[in-house]
């Protein structure tokens, strides 16, 4: 069944309108050419964004949040800000809770190694 701006995947919710309706269209033409809903979804949501935000090394006017180390726990804070919108005590355990979150939020996820250094970063998209 083909997806429509009334009609479509619960994870396009959080995309602004111009790249949902780009995704909406590249994953129809994906099902149309063989591929299974649950890969198509990912796979038009990331050359929508790219469509429409370009190829560049910014990102695409999406929040950024930053997991980083902040005396003995980890926080998530979104970049630029100083509140910590999640603590706990181990990284594994912040990006366990962190990682949904900011994938919901249509967001861009930077890790960094407890010297500041940045070791990953996640869903750019």
């Amino acid at each position: 069944m083909p997806w429509n701006k009334q009609d479509y995947p619960d994870s396009f919710k959080n995309l602004d309108e111009p790249v949902k309706d780009k995704a909406i269209e590249i994953a129809n033409a994906l099902v149309r050419d063989g591929y299974e809903d649950d890969r198509a979804i990912p796979i038009a949501m990331d050359q929508a964004r790219e469509y429409v935000h370009g190829d560049g090394d910014d990102d695409g006017g999406r929040t950024v949040y930053e997991v980083r180390e902040d005396g003995d726990e980890w926080v998530l804070r979104k970049k630029g800000n100083d509140r910590a919108i999640l603590r706990e005590d181990t990284k594994d355990d912040l990006l366990e809770k962190a990682k949904p979150r900011v994938n919901d939020q249509n967001g861009v996820l930077k890790i960094y190694k407890g010297d500041g250094e940045l070791e990953d970063t996640l869903y750019e998209g």
